[in-house]
Protein backbone atom coordinates (compact mmCIF):
# COMPACT_ATOMS: atom_id res chain seq x y z
CA UNK A 1 0.00 0.00 0.00
CA UNK A 2 1.66 3.08 -1.28
CA UNK A 3 1.08 5.97 1.56
CA UNK A 4 1.45 9.91 0.95
CA UNK A 5 3.14 11.23 3.76
CA UNK A 6 3.70 14.34 5.33
CA UNK A 7 6.48 16.07 7.50
CA UNK A 8 6.30 19.54 9.45
CA UNK A 9 9.82 21.21 10.34
CA UNK A 10 11.29 24.23 11.65
CA UNK A 11 11.22 27.04 8.99
CA UNK A 12 14.88 26.40 7.32
CA UNK A 13 15.35 23.06 8.08
CA UNK A 14 13.36 21.64 5.13
CA UNK A 15 16.57 20.94 2.95
CA UNK A 16 17.68 18.85 6.03
CA UNK A 17 14.76 17.42 6.62
CA UNK A 18 14.63 16.15 2.66
CA UNK A 19 17.96 14.21 2.75
CA UNK A 20 16.59 12.49 5.70
CA UNK A 21 13.33 11.22 3.84
CA UNK A 22 14.85 10.33 1.04
CA UNK A 23 17.59 8.19 3.01
CA UNK A 24 14.39 6.79 4.74
CA UNK A 25 13.17 5.43 1.27
CA UNK A 26 10.82 8.21 0.62
CA UNK A 27 9.92 9.14 -2.68
CA UNK A 28 8.71 11.89 -4.78
CA UNK A 29 9.93 14.64 -2.48
CA UNK A 30 8.36 18.04 -2.71
CA UNK A 31 9.45 20.46 -0.50
CA UNK A 32 7.31 23.84 1.12
CA UNK A 33 7.64 25.94 3.84
CA UNK A 34 8.47 24.29 6.56
CA UNK A 35 7.25 21.03 5.04
CA UNK A 36 8.64 18.15 3.15
CA UNK A 37 5.66 16.02 1.53
CA UNK A 38 6.50 12.90 -0.04
CA UNK A 39 5.03 8.75 -0.46
CA UNK A 40 6.12 5.79 0.26
CA UNK A 41 5.29 2.30 1.64
CA UNK A 42 4.61 1.51 5.92
CA UNK A 43 8.51 0.64 5.94
CA UNK A 44 9.34 4.23 4.69
CA UNK A 45 6.78 5.45 7.34
CA UNK A 46 8.34 3.17 10.34
CA UNK A 47 12.27 4.26 9.10
CA UNK A 48 11.40 7.70 8.77
CA UNK A 49 9.77 8.18 12.38
CA UNK A 50 12.74 6.61 14.02
CA UNK A 51 15.10 8.03 11.75
CA UNK A 52 14.34 11.71 10.85
CA UNK A 53 15.86 14.21 13.35
CA UNK A 54 14.36 17.04 12.35
CA UNK A 55 10.68 16.92 11.92
CA UNK A 56 8.40 17.59 14.57
CA UNK A 57 5.88 14.48 13.32
CA UNK A 58 4.76 12.32 10.41
CA UNK A 59 1.45 12.15 9.30
CA UNK A 60 -0.04 9.94 6.54
CA UNK A 61 -2.18 11.83 4.65
CA UNK A 62 -5.63 10.37 3.88
CA UNK A 63 -7.47 13.34 1.99
CA UNK A 64 -6.52 16.49 -0.03
CA UNK A 65 -9.43 18.95 -2.01
CA UNK A 66 -10.61 22.36 -2.05
CA UNK A 67 -12.22 23.81 0.33
CA UNK A 68 -13.54 26.96 0.09
CA UNK A 69 -17.05 26.08 2.46
CA UNK A 70 -17.94 23.89 5.24
CA UNK A 71 -20.00 22.19 3.20
CA UNK A 72 -16.79 21.08 0.91
CA UNK A 73 -14.94 19.85 3.78
CA UNK A 74 -18.22 18.02 5.33
CA UNK A 75 -18.94 15.97 1.41
CA UNK A 76 -15.06 15.33 0.86
CA UNK A 77 -14.53 13.48 3.80
CA UNK A 78 -17.94 11.86 3.89
CA UNK A 79 -16.73 10.05 0.77
CA UNK A 80 -13.61 9.16 2.21
CA UNK A 81 -12.70 5.26 2.05
CA UNK A 82 -12.45 5.51 5.75
CA UNK A 83 -12.20 1.57 6.19
CA UNK A 84 -8.86 1.80 4.29
CA UNK A 85 -7.50 3.54 7.35
CA UNK A 86 -9.58 2.83 10.42
CA UNK A 87 -10.95 0.27 12.16
CA UNK A 88 -14.21 0.18 13.24
CA UNK A 89 -13.35 0.91 17.49
CA UNK A 90 -10.58 2.93 16.32
CA UNK A 91 -10.81 6.24 18.40
CA UNK A 92 -10.30 9.21 15.79
CA UNK A 93 -9.95 12.92 17.94
CA UNK A 94 -9.39 15.79 15.63
CA UNK A 95 -6.49 17.35 17.65
CA UNK A 96 -5.34 20.11 15.70
CA UNK A 97 -5.47 22.37 13.03
CA UNK A 98 -3.90 25.32 11.04
CA UNK A 99 -6.00 27.49 8.52
CA UNK A 100 -3.38 29.60 6.72
CA UNK A 101 -4.57 32.51 3.45
CA UNK A 102 -8.00 30.49 3.70
CA UNK A 103 -11.42 31.57 3.43
CA UNK A 104 -12.37 29.49 6.30
CA UNK A 105 -10.72 30.40 9.39
CA UNK A 106 -12.11 29.06 12.73
CA UNK A 107 -10.26 25.88 13.97
CA UNK A 108 -13.06 24.54 16.14
CA UNK A 109 -15.53 25.10 13.46
CA UNK A 110 -13.45 22.77 11.42
CA UNK A 111 -12.71 20.19 13.54
CA UNK A 112 -16.05 19.93 14.22
CA UNK A 113 -16.78 19.28 11.25
CA UNK A 114 -14.20 16.93 10.28
CA UNK A 115 -14.81 14.97 12.85
CA UNK A 116 -18.91 14.67 11.87
CA UNK A 117 -17.72 13.62 8.27
CA UNK A 118 -15.08 11.10 9.47
CA UNK A 119 -18.03 10.09 11.54
CA UNK A 120 -20.25 9.69 8.66
CA UNK A 121 -17.53 7.51 6.85
CA UNK A 122 -16.92 5.70 9.35
CA UNK A 123 -20.56 4.34 9.27
CA UNK A 124 -20.88 4.20 6.14
CA UNK A 125 -17.98 1.91 5.55
CA UNK A 126 -19.16 -0.25 8.19
CA UNK A 127 -22.85 -0.19 7.68
CA UNK A 128 -23.19 1.07 11.38
CA UNK A 129 -24.26 3.80 13.49
CA UNK A 130 -22.59 2.72 16.65
CA UNK A 131 -18.82 3.78 16.66
CA UNK A 132 -17.51 2.68 20.02
CA UNK A 133 -13.69 4.78 19.88
CA UNK A 134 -12.82 2.28 22.55
CA UNK A 135 -9.72 0.90 20.15
CA UNK A 136 -6.20 2.39 19.51
CA UNK A 137 -5.93 6.01 19.18
CA UNK A 138 -5.59 7.83 15.43
CA UNK A 139 -5.20 11.02 16.07
CA UNK A 140 -6.18 13.54 13.25
CA UNK A 141 -4.91 16.79 12.38
CA UNK A 142 -5.18 19.35 9.25
CA UNK A 143 -3.95 21.74 7.56
CA UNK A 144 -5.42 24.60 5.58
CA UNK A 145 -3.58 26.43 3.17
CA UNK A 146 -5.27 29.27 0.07
CA UNK A 147 -8.45 26.88 0.85
CA UNK A 148 -6.37 23.57 -0.14
CA UNK A 149 -7.33 21.34 2.61
CA UNK A 150 -4.70 18.53 3.61
CA UNK A 151 -6.12 15.70 6.60
CA UNK A 152 -3.50 13.47 7.99
CA UNK A 153 -3.18 10.89 10.43
CA UNK A 154 -0.28 12.05 13.05
CA UNK A 155 1.79 8.29 13.11
CA UNK A 156 3.94 10.19 16.04
CA UNK A 157 1.33 11.03 18.46
CA UNK A 158 4.06 12.72 21.45
CA UNK A 159 6.02 15.27 18.93
CA UNK A 160 9.22 14.04 17.20
CA UNK A 161 11.40 16.17 19.18
CA UNK A 162 10.13 14.30 22.71
CA UNK A 163 13.69 11.70 22.05
CA UNK A 164 12.75 10.48 25.70
CA UNK A 165 16.16 11.75 27.35
CA UNK A 166 14.91 15.13 28.47
CA UNK A 167 12.21 14.61 30.88
CA UNK A 168 13.26 18.39 32.54
CA UNK A 169 14.90 21.30 30.40
CA UNK A 170 16.87 24.58 31.90
CA UNK A 171 15.56 28.18 31.27
CA UNK A 172 14.60 28.71 27.41
CA UNK A 173 16.03 25.54 26.11
CA UNK A 174 16.32 25.10 22.35
CA UNK A 175 14.18 22.19 21.06
CA UNK A 176 15.69 18.80 20.28
CA UNK A 177 14.86 19.15 16.26
CA UNK A 178 15.87 22.20 15.80
CA UNK A 179 19.21 21.46 17.73
CA UNK A 180 19.60 18.13 15.35
CA UNK A 181 19.41 20.78 12.06
CA UNK A 182 21.60 23.03 13.37
CA UNK A 183 24.20 19.63 13.97
CA UNK A 184 23.43 18.92 10.66
CA UNK A 185 24.21 22.16 9.01
CA UNK A 186 27.29 21.96 11.03
CA UNK A 187 28.40 18.52 9.45
CA UNK A 188 29.20 16.95 12.42
CA UNK A 189 31.17 13.35 12.38
CA UNK A 190 32.42 10.70 14.48
CA UNK A 191 36.12 12.21 14.59
CA UNK A 192 34.73 15.59 15.84
CA UNK A 193 35.20 17.56 18.75
CA UNK A 194 31.98 19.47 19.91
CA UNK A 195 31.75 22.66 22.06
CA UNK A 196 28.86 24.22 23.89
CA UNK A 197 30.06 26.68 26.34
CA UNK A 198 26.32 27.60 27.21
CA UNK A 199 24.92 23.84 27.08
CA UNK A 200 22.07 24.14 29.54
CA UNK A 201 20.15 20.96 29.19
CA UNK A 202 22.56 19.46 26.93
CA UNK A 203 20.57 19.28 23.75
CA UNK A 204 23.51 20.34 21.35
CA UNK A 205 25.88 17.76 22.77
CA UNK A 206 23.53 14.80 23.02
CA UNK A 207 22.14 15.55 19.62
CA UNK A 208 25.58 16.06 18.35
CA UNK A 209 26.74 12.42 19.90
CA UNK A 210 23.34 10.71 18.57
CA UNK A 211 24.38 12.28 14.43
CA UNK A 212 28.02 11.29 15.34
CA UNK A 213 27.36 7.73 17.09
CA UNK A 214 24.79 6.71 14.11
CA UNK A 215 21.63 6.67 16.91
CA UNK A 216 18.69 7.17 15.47
CA UNK A 217 17.21 10.14 17.49
CA UNK A 218 13.59 8.24 18.13
CA UNK A 219 15.24 4.78 18.24
CA UNK A 220 13.80 4.72 21.99
CA UNK A 221 10.28 5.87 21.89
CA UNK A 222 6.80 5.19 21.12
CA UNK A 223 4.38 5.91 18.37
CA UNK A 224 0.67 6.35 17.86
CA UNK A 225 1.16 4.19 14.65
CA UNK A 226 2.20 1.51 16.59
CA UNK A 227 -0.52 0.40 17.16
CA UNK A 228 -2.29 0.83 13.39
CA UNK A 229 -3.77 -2.05 11.84
CA UNK A 230 -3.13 -1.06 8.53
CA UNK A 231 1.39 -1.27 9.52
CA UNK A 232 2.39 -4.35 9.82
CA UNK A 233 3.24 -4.53 13.66
CA UNK A 234 6.57 -6.84 12.91
CA UNK A 235 8.03 -3.46 11.17
CA UNK A 236 8.95 -1.39 13.86
CA UNK A 237 11.28 -4.46 15.66
CA UNK A 238 12.84 -5.03 12.35
CA UNK A 239 13.42 -1.51 12.02
CA UNK A 240 14.33 -1.03 15.39
CA UNK A 241 16.94 -4.31 15.14
CA UNK A 242 18.82 -2.94 12.05
CA UNK A 243 19.47 0.56 12.94
CA UNK A 244 20.95 -0.54 16.06
CA UNK A 245 22.93 -2.93 14.20
CA UNK A 246 24.52 0.16 12.83
CA UNK A 247 25.48 2.28 16.21
CA UNK A 248 28.76 3.07 15.92
CA UNK A 249 30.74 1.74 18.86
CA UNK A 250 34.39 2.79 18.66
CA UNK A 251 33.49 6.17 17.34
CA UNK A 252 36.66 9.25 18.64
CA UNK A 253 33.64 11.49 18.87
CA UNK A 254 33.78 14.17 22.13
CA UNK A 255 31.57 16.79 23.38
CA UNK A 256 32.17 19.34 26.19
CA UNK A 257 29.62 21.45 28.10
CA UNK A 258 30.16 24.30 30.30
CA UNK A 259 27.81 26.40 31.84
CA UNK A 260 28.14 28.94 35.06
CA UNK A 261 25.08 26.94 36.71
CA UNK A 262 26.07 24.09 38.48
CA UNK A 263 22.21 22.63 38.13
CA UNK A 264 22.80 23.06 34.48
CA UNK A 265 25.84 20.75 34.51
CA UNK A 266 24.42 18.22 36.35
CA UNK A 267 21.14 18.03 34.51
CA UNK A 268 23.15 17.75 31.50
CA UNK A 269 25.16 14.77 32.77
CA UNK A 270 21.57 13.66 33.81
CA UNK A 271 20.40 13.75 30.10
CA UNK A 272 22.94 12.66 28.23
CA UNK A 273 22.73 9.50 30.73
CA UNK A 274 19.49 8.72 29.81
CA UNK A 275 20.21 8.99 26.02
CA UNK A 276 22.82 6.67 26.51
CA UNK A 277 25.85 9.07 24.97
CA UNK A 278 27.59 9.71 28.85
CA UNK A 279 30.92 8.21 27.76
CA UNK A 280 30.98 10.54 25.04
CA UNK A 281 30.21 13.74 27.03
CA UNK A 282 32.16 15.92 30.00
CA UNK A 283 30.71 18.46 31.61
CA UNK A 284 31.34 21.12 34.51
CA UNK A 285 30.72 24.25 35.45
CA UNK A 286 32.54 27.11 34.23
CA UNK A 287 31.60 30.67 32.98
CA UNK A 288 32.38 32.02 29.40
CA UNK A 289 35.41 34.69 30.44
CA UNK A 290 36.91 31.41 31.56
CA UNK A 291 36.39 29.37 28.34
CA UNK A 292 39.88 27.52 26.08
CA UNK A 293 40.38 26.02 23.29
CA UNK A 294 41.10 22.28 23.30
CA UNK A 295 44.44 21.14 21.80
CA UNK A 296 43.18 19.68 18.79
CA UNK A 297 40.49 22.11 16.59
CA UNK A 298 36.93 21.92 17.75
CA UNK A 299 33.36 23.02 16.54
CA UNK A 300 31.41 25.47 18.92
CA UNK A 301 27.82 25.27 19.04
CA UNK A 302 25.70 27.27 21.24
CA UNK A 303 22.47 28.82 21.89
CA UNK A 304 23.61 31.74 24.02
CA UNK A 305 21.31 34.15 25.85
CA UNK A 306 19.58 36.27 24.16
CA UNK A 307 17.27 39.24 25.87
CA UNK A 308 13.93 37.90 24.27
CA UNK A 309 14.57 34.73 26.00
CA UNK A 310 16.44 35.39 29.66
CA UNK A 311 18.48 38.46 30.21
CA UNK A 312 18.38 42.31 29.83
CA UNK A 313 19.66 43.46 26.62
CA UNK A 314 23.02 45.01 28.28
CA UNK A 315 23.65 41.80 29.73
CA UNK A 316 23.47 39.81 26.34
CA UNK A 317 26.09 42.41 24.64
CA UNK A 318 28.83 42.13 27.57
CA UNK A 319 28.35 38.20 26.90
CA UNK A 320 28.41 38.36 23.22
CA UNK A 321 31.78 41.04 23.23
CA UNK A 322 33.20 38.40 26.33
CA UNK A 323 32.96 35.39 23.63
CA UNK A 324 34.23 37.65 20.92
CA UNK A 325 37.67 38.41 23.39
CA UNK A 326 37.33 34.95 24.53
CA UNK A 327 37.20 32.97 20.66
CA UNK A 328 38.84 35.59 18.20
CA UNK A 329 40.92 34.42 16.26
CA UNK A 330 39.18 30.91 15.98
CA UNK A 331 41.93 29.78 13.83
CA UNK A 332 41.45 25.96 12.94
CA UNK A 333 37.79 26.28 15.01
CA UNK A 334 34.49 26.50 13.54
CA UNK A 335 31.69 28.23 15.42
CA UNK A 336 27.99 28.08 14.75
CA UNK A 337 25.75 29.97 17.05
CA UNK A 338 22.24 30.82 17.11
CA UNK A 339 21.05 34.24 18.11
CA UNK A 340 17.80 36.47 17.47
CA UNK A 341 20.15 39.28 18.17
CA UNK A 342 20.90 41.44 14.95
CA UNK A 343 23.99 43.08 16.39
CA UNK A 344 25.65 39.80 17.15
CA UNK A 345 28.11 40.07 14.76
CA UNK A 346 28.82 43.76 15.62
CA UNK A 347 29.32 43.01 19.70
CA UNK A 348 31.28 39.44 18.54
CA UNK A 349 33.99 41.41 16.92
CA UNK A 350 33.92 39.82 13.34
CA UNK A 351 31.36 39.16 10.20
CA UNK A 352 30.38 35.78 9.83
CA UNK A 353 31.31 34.33 6.93
CA UNK A 354 27.44 32.94 6.16
CA UNK A 355 24.05 33.19 8.25
CA UNK A 356 20.88 31.47 7.41
CA UNK A 357 17.30 32.56 9.08
CA UNK A 358 16.11 29.79 11.72
CA UNK A 359 13.38 30.43 13.83
CA UNK A 360 13.36 28.96 17.74
CA UNK A 361 9.67 28.83 18.73
CA UNK A 362 8.12 31.64 17.03
CA UNK A 363 10.85 34.06 17.42
CA UNK A 364 12.96 34.52 14.23
CA UNK A 365 16.80 34.03 14.50
CA UNK A 366 19.98 33.85 12.80
CA UNK A 367 22.94 30.91 12.67
CA UNK A 368 25.79 33.02 12.46
CA UNK A 369 28.40 30.33 10.97
CA UNK A 370 32.15 31.12 11.49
Amino acid sequence: MKLHLTAPCHFGLEKTLAFEVRRAGGEDVQVTDGRVNFSGTAETLVKASLTCSAAERIGVVIAKFKAQTFDDVFDNIKRLSAGDFFPQNAAFPVVKGQSINSKLTSIPALQRTLKKALAEAMSLAYKTKTLPESGALYPVRFFLHKDEFTVFLDSSGEGLHKRGYREKAGTAPIKETLAAGIIDIAKVRGNDIIIDPFCGSGTFLIEAALKALSIPPCLNRGFAAEKWEFIPQGLWGQQRELLRAGIKSDSEFMAYGYDSDPGAVKLTLENARKAGVEKYIKCEVRDIKDFSYPAKPCKIITNPPYAERMLEKVDTERIYKIMGEQFLPLGENKFYVITSDEKFEELFGQKAGKNRKLYNGMLMCRLYVY
